[in-house]
């Protein structure tokens, strides 16, 4: 290796940080509200999904040492299942990224909207997360450099504010308050702790990016297992905190009831003049995450498209490195979603969505659990895989466990319609070019 090559590549301790900041998203944004409807016990749901996604994460650092080059799901579940399952695990990966996005658009106008001089209704709500949709395609047809700029711009002045939450508002924890909204559910506290696991696995979609960027990790043997499990250790430590000061600070009923957590106990805490401040930061972070996941999905389609899996209208690619035609017919369907998904609170709607999306992907990490615990003619699996493969797929099991079970029914309809569309009228082999 050259040295070149090795200063280029990057360490450790940013790998891990690069995988915790591609999980920490809308979800630390909205989730507190979502969770607050079951009460304070859903404690126990980021401590159950936190195992479960280093269960998953543990898997894909195993499948990274495998394929250090991959580039998407059919580079490992190919030589495994074959390439029907690659088509699969592929598609339903892409289409819950491009479905997650919606809830993303859904966090950032649910704190934009305290900063502007309107009221707070459905039509307003729709308007509102369409045109956010919108902008940030437009932004993505500029080219990745752009996305990338504005990113990092909505990184650094959107999350500082809100750190400064985290880090001043134990002094106004109240453990009464957090222990009198333990379970206002009705349900078990074991039923509700179990019941949000699929709500709560939304903030760890993204565990996988070690693993798909390894071939730019140096020593990826050893430095993508602990991006990976650090990376999601950091997150869940985050999200776990967060929620827990929250709930301690607001009691839950409000709590649930509020379309911006975050500026609702900076309210609380330092005054009025701290809600727009803070809904500023969260809208400007989700904002950017939502630009930035845009571009993801369109890239995952054009490659998709260039294997085949989808028509090849979604590989067409600007000179700038733009997915402009694949990614129109994207942001199409997510208006169509945006609609379709409409509720009375921005936390339902919320719920909604992301139940959808985080089903469709752990169906595609399914094919992950079981190419590790089958193995490939050209690479048997041995006894670690075989158990880190059963491990994936127990985790999978009880996410799936957790969903509501017509979210489940739909998204079994659209696997097994896009299977049978891949196989009446897909190409049988990848486009070239």
């Amino acid at each position: 290796m050259s040295t070149t090559t090795a200063v280029r590549k990057i360490g450790p301790v940013l790998a891990t940080f690069m995988v915790a900041n591609n999980m920490i998203g809308s979800g630390f944004f909205l989730l507190p509200a979502t969770l607050a409807k079951s009460g304070t016990v859903t404690a126990l749901s980021w401590l159950l999904g936190t195992l479960l996604a280093v269960a998953l994460g543990a898997a894909f650092a195993r499948i990274a040492r495998q394929h250090p080059d991959l580039t998407s799901p059919d580079d490992y579940v190919r030589p495994s299942l074959g390439r029907d399952m690659g088509f699969l695990a592929s598609t339903l990966y892409w289409l819950s990224s491009w479905i997650g996005n919606n809830a993303i658009a859904v966090a950032a106008f649910g704190y934009l909207i305290i900063l502007l001089p309107i009221e707070d209704t459905l039509g307003v709500r729709l308007a509102g997360q369409v045109l956010l949709i919108w902008a940030m395609f437009g932004l993505n047809l500029l080219g990745p450099r752009s996305i990338a700029r504005f990113q990092s711009f909505c990184v650094v002045f959107g999350l500082l504010p809100v750190a400064a939450i985290l880090v001043a508002g134990w002094t106004h924890f109240n453990p009464e308050l957090f222990g009198a909204g333990w379970n206002v559910s009705g349900e078990s506290d074991a039923m509700v702790a179990f019941g949000s696991l699929a709500v709560v696995f939304w903030a760890f979609i993204g565990l996988e990016t070690g693993a798909m960027v390894a071939g730019v990790v140096r020593d990826p043997e050893r430095n993508v297992p602990i991006a990976t499990l650090g990376g999601i250790l950091l997150a869940g430590v985050v999200y776990l905190t967060s929620s827990v000061l929250m709930m301690g600070i607001v009691p839950v009923q409000e709590l649930a009831g509020s379309s911006a957590p975050f500026a609702l106990v900076a309210g609380r805490m330092f005054g009025e003049w701290a809600i727009p401040v803070i809904a500023a930061a969260a809208a400007l972070k989700a904002t950017g995450t939502l630009g930035g996941w845009m571009m993801v999905t369109g890239e995952s389609g054009a490659r998709a498209a260039q294997r085949g899996f989808l028509p090849a209208v979604f590989g067409r690619v600007r000179r700038n490195g733009a997915a402009s035609t694949g990614l129109l017919l994207i942001v199409l369907a997510m208006t169509l979603i945006a609609l379709t998904t409409l509720s009375d609170s921005v936390s339902s709607q919320f719920e909604v969505i992301i139940n959808m999306a985080v089903t469709l992907v752990v169906m595609a990490y399914v094919a992950a659990g079981l190419s590790l615990l089958l193995g490939s003619p050209a690479r048997p699996a041995s006894t670690s895989d075989r158990l880190l493969g059963m491990g994936a797929l127990v985790a999978c099991g009880l996410l799936v466990w957790s969903t509501p079970i017509d979210t489940l029914i739909g998204a079994v309809i659209i696997a097994l319609l896009a299977l049978a569309a891949y196989r009446g009228f897909g190409r049988r082999k990848p486009a070239v070019g």
